[in-house]
């Protein structure tokens, strides 16, 4: 898929850097992913791969959601069985092979949130499958960094994570704008972050269209790959 060059750089690469967000910060970041959440799921496609690494800022330090090779267009009735996304962000009823549809969105929000505020996601370990077993242990049994999660934090999280995708905030009557109404959000300027008037906490310099300075720079592979002489494919 193509799309604009992003230019302000990844938001992994300065959590990266900062160690961790502020509330303001991670308010505008879930924001803006929050309204790309409702632009896919009112076209039944469902993204399933939300995480730092797949969120680039353009140059007013807005964020794009990019990476769409696990999205899928779904339909508004249907479940899917692909296992698939990163295993910190997988929600239980993916793990369980249950089938899942757009609720698996809303409980991988609740992740970045936590990862956002603290530097790290809530359920991690030293390999996928003691991932696995700590997310179907539950959020509830997630020991919440006070001084970086306050109270409503905690509490959207909490109900953007939990079990029964039935019960997550998002998939309920209300839709996105449950997520919206709830107490973190109090006083954001929702209308402001849709016509980009709301100014972005973090404002990366772009002095260009071509400026890379924002992104890690690699040194240049000068390995040059030998020929392939087999000739396997002579009577193919």
């Amino acid at each position: 898929m193509l799309l604009e060059a992003c230019l302000g750089g990844e938001v992994w690469m300065i959590l990266r850097d900062r160690e961790c967000f502020d509330e303001d910060t991670t308010k505008f970041i879930t924001g803006c992913v929050l309204e790309a959440f409702g632009y896919l799921h009112s076209r039944g496609i469902i993204y399933r791969d939300i995480k730092p690494e797949n969120l680039l800022l353009d140059a007013n330090g807005y964020v794009k959601l990019v990476d769409f090779g696990c999205s899928k267009r779904l339909g508004y009735s249907s479940k899917t069985w692909t296992f698939c996304g990163t295993p910190e962000y997988v929600a239980p009823e993916t793990i369980l092979n249950k089938g899942h549809d757009r609720a698996v969105d809303y409980w991988a929000l609740g992740i970045l949130m936590h990862e956002l505020l603290t530097g790290n996601p809530p359920f991690t370990a030293s390999d996928p499958m003691k991932t696995y077993n700590l997310i179907l242990k539950g959020i509830d049994m997630i020991d919440f960094a006070k001084h970086h999660i306050g109270r409503a934090a905690q509490s959207l999280i909490k109900k953007l994570c939990r079990d029964a995708p039935s019960e997550r905030l998002g998939y309920q009557k209300g839709g996105i704008q449950d997520i919206k109404k709830h107490k973190w959000f109090q006083g954001f300027d929702w209308d402001g972050l849709v016509n980009q008037t709301l100014p972005s906490p973090i404002r990366q310099p772009v002095r260009g269209c071509c400026d890379t300075t924002n992104f890690d720079c690699f040194g240049k592979d000068n390995d040059i790959p030998p020929d392939e002489l087999s000739n396997w494919d002579l009577e193919f």
